[in-house]
């Protein structure tokens, strides 16, 4: 069964419970490897991004949980 990006949020979410945070590095090589490279793509910086359907998929599961640091490039409780 293919992985969706229902899943891959899941995960996040999930890594997020356990650790407090996951850096978007970490993120990204382990949705790499785990889920595939649809789920990630280099945007118009040059940066690894995640997929926007991801990213949709993850605002709806935390629901206001979770909050994005610029400047230390993580997701964490709020």
């Amino acid at each position: 069964m293919e992985a969706t990006a229902q899943d891959v949020a899941a995960w996040m979410v999930k890594e997020i419970e356990f650790r407090s945070k996951l850096s978007q590095s970490d993120a990204v090589a382990y949705i790499r490897e785990h889920f595939g490279e649809r789920f990630v793509f280099v945007n118009e910086r040059g940066n690894i991004s995640l997929d926007r359907e991801v990213v949709k998929a993850f605002r709806k599961l935390h629901g206001g949980r979770v909050a994005w640091d610029r400047d230390g490039f993580f997701w964490g409780w709020t």
